[in-house]
């Protein structure tokens, strides 16, 4: 038997069973294909499915600048040794996206038969164990042959990949040498390993200059610019110094993430790109702040009650956590800070923006809301800037303005901000910048004056770090974060939500000590959203008006055994749930459904896995 039957037949039987003999496989390897089993990667996935557009690949090379134009130089020398063994070497981001490509042309083609190209997404939680992106997960140097790759995707392909990391540990990239599997050799892990030592060394003296260029130019800007607020931070969004107005308030801001110090009251203004005098490297930036609140006047997380002026149209209880989050949405609303709403499905974010928008001085303005998940990708720049006469077939004959127009003097809100899809990040990252929108098909810019407030369900953090949301898109969102407590936060309202509901719908229920106990005491995975269908569920049993306490309790217990049983995701209050890899499979599917207009043999052949897979998919996420 040779070796590559060998591991090809133990790929096989751990497929098939989940067996593995631990002795047969280097630890990493068997660590990664369990890994890849747990976050249910498609084992015979047969090529990369997630790639950039030109657009945004270009962005994600600006974003790594520094690694490419520190690497390149280097990989420029070996090319045509890698040429001459018939491999390809590839710098890929942290992220796991390939930004630059090159080596034998017979080899680059039969790589793209598998989209191993520019662009292409190539972690593990993509394509399966592969050395690319088991060395993203290990921080280590990876030799990958044949069938010890998770999918066979790769199956024909030698890789070796060594990451590149700065002083301070942190992961900056990769470097990979790949080639089909009967020409690897012994000297691809020397020849990245080195390639990756000169590139740190490299990186390591950049920095070192850039900090020092760097200081000078911020002793120069906190300076000029001492009687505002003012603060210089590196790449990093690490603060490095700080203006004389905001050392007297914060002596202790240097070192600071910025997304944290602008907790303490305050809002981005602008950011700008400090450069160096030389040569036009971008050395850091500059951000100009103002204050939403002073931090001195009122702790934000102190216990606090809404003033009585204080407008909202929904059920304020008693609950501390609750009157803390509408305390938070008084002190804002005043301000024309942007506003970041986060918590669970159905815990009532629309309210809370619009509480911010009635109580704000645009509150005879519009309110605009949207909710981003719910609009077809290729439908929502449309939708959002709206387009002019003839822009696209089935135009409207005069045009139609888009949600940012119709928002102008008044507030829009964006919910489910998470779903919006990578190229309209860059359209919102623009337009919050400039506040200035043009609609499709048309040339003329229009100037807004408008108030954002966006909201999620989603943790952002993860989506940043799978590469799905710009950070510096969320760092202009997030300006006066927001959270929305989850029901089962505030119990104590519960009574005053029952009692409130049934009398704006006028259902008959009994408001008893033992039924409100009941509800009080449920965990409420679907929240305030739950509670409202749930009650409307017992109304409409009990229409009769036979109802009595204990029916009602017995019926609310076998609605309570249902929601734990069930062996569904449920769309609705628990996507919090759905691991990242879920998520993701979940949205591959709707949109390959939206694709085929519904038709599932087509969609599934779309994401080249079994129907029978696609159906599972399809019962697992509740679509």
């Amino acid at each position: 038997m040779t070796t590559t039957t060998f591991y090809l037949d133990t790929w096989k039987r751990f497929i098939k069973q989940g067996v593995l003999d631990p002795a047969r496989l280097n630890k990493r390897i068997i660590e990664s294909w369990y890994r890849c089993r747990k976050d249910e990667v498609n084992p015979y996935l047969n090529k990369g499915l997630r790639v950039l557009t030109s657009d945004l690949l270009s962005l994600q090379k600006d974003k790594h600048s520094l690694l490419m134009e520190t690497a390149l130089p280097h990989l420029s020398r070996m090319n045509q040794a890698i040429i001459e063994s018939g491999m390809m070497a590839l710098l890929v981001d942290p992220d796991g996206y390939v930004l630059s490509l090159t080596g034998n042309e017979q080899t680059l083609k039969d790589a793209r038969n598998i989209n191993f190209i520019e662009g292409v997404c190539w972690t593990e939680n993509e394509v399966g164990t592969n050395a690319i992106g088991t060395a993203l997960k290990t921080a280590e140097s990876v030799i990958i042959n044949g069938a010890e790759h998770y999918s066979v995707a790769s199956h024909q392909w030698s890789c070796t990949a060594t990451p590149i990391l700065n002083e301070k540990g942190n992961l900056m990239g990769v470097i990979d040498v790949s080639c089909p599997v009967e020409r690897s050799h012994p000297f691809m892990i020397g020849m990245v390993t080195s390639i990756a030592y000169a590139i740190e060394r490299d990186i390591s003296r950049v920095y070192r200059r850039n900090e020092i260029d760097l200081v000078q130019h911020a002793v120069e800007l906190v300076d000029t610019y001492r009687h505002r607020p003012f603060v210089v931070c590196d790449h990093g969004h690490r603060i490095i110094s700080v203006s004389k107005a905001v050392r007297e308030k914060h002596p202790h801001a240097n070192g600071m993430e910025l997304r944290d110090f602008i907790k303490k009251g305050y809002q981005i203004d602008r950011e700008t790109p400090i450069l160096s005098k030389e040569d036009n490297r971008i050395l850091g930036i500059s951000v100009f702040l103002s204050e939403v609140v002073s931090y001195n006047q009122h702790s934000l997380f102190a216990a606090a009650t809404p003033s009585q002026s204080f407008l909202f149209k929904g059920v304020r209880g008693t609950s501390e956590v609750f009157q803390n989050t509408l305390k938070q949405v008084e002190l804002v609303a005043s301000t024309d800070a942007t506003v970041f709403i986060t918590g669970e499905t159905g815990t009532g974010k629309e309210l809370i923006a619009r509480a911010i928008h009635d109580n704000s001085l645009r509150k005879n303005g519009p309110f605009i809301s949207l909710n981003c998940g719910a609009i077809p990708k290729d439908l929502m720049s449309s939708e959002l800037f709206g387009y002019v006469e003839g822009a696209f077939t089935g135009a409207k004959r005069q045009g139609n303005k888009g949600k940012f127009e119709l928002a102008h003097k008044g507030t829009i809100f964006l919910d489910e901000i998470g779903e919006i899809p990578e190229a309209m990040q860059v359209a919102l990252l623009r337009l919050l910048q400039e506040r200035k929108v043009v609609p499709i098909g048309g040339s003329k810019e229009i100037p807004l004056d408008i108030r954002i407030i966006t909201a999620t369900h989603r943790d952002m953090n993860e989506l940043i770090n799978e590469g799905t949301f710009r950070q510096d898109l969320y760092y202009r969102l997030n300006v006066y974060p927001v959270e929305v407590p989850a029901l089962r936060r505030r119990k104590e309202d519960i009574p005053y939500l029952v009692r409130y509901f049934c009398q704006n719908h006028n259902w008959n229920l009994p408001d008893t000590n033992r039924f409100l106990y009941k509800l009080s005491n449920y965990e409420w995975p679907g929240n305030v959203r739950e509670l409202l269908n749930v009650l409307e569920r017992l109304h409409i049993m009990f229409s009769s008006g036979l109802a009595n306490q204990d029916t009602l309790i017995d019926y609310f217990e076998v609605i309570q055994e249902q929601s734990k049983s069930t062996e569904q995701v449920p769309i609705d209050g628990q996507e919090r749930k759905l691991k990242a890899r879920e998520k993701i499979q979940r949205d591959l599917i709707l949109d390959a459904l939206q694709k085929t207009k519904g038709n599932v043999t087509a969609a599934a052949k779309l994401l080249d896995i079994p129907r029978s897979t696609f159906y599972k998919r399809i019962q697992k996420f509740g679509l």
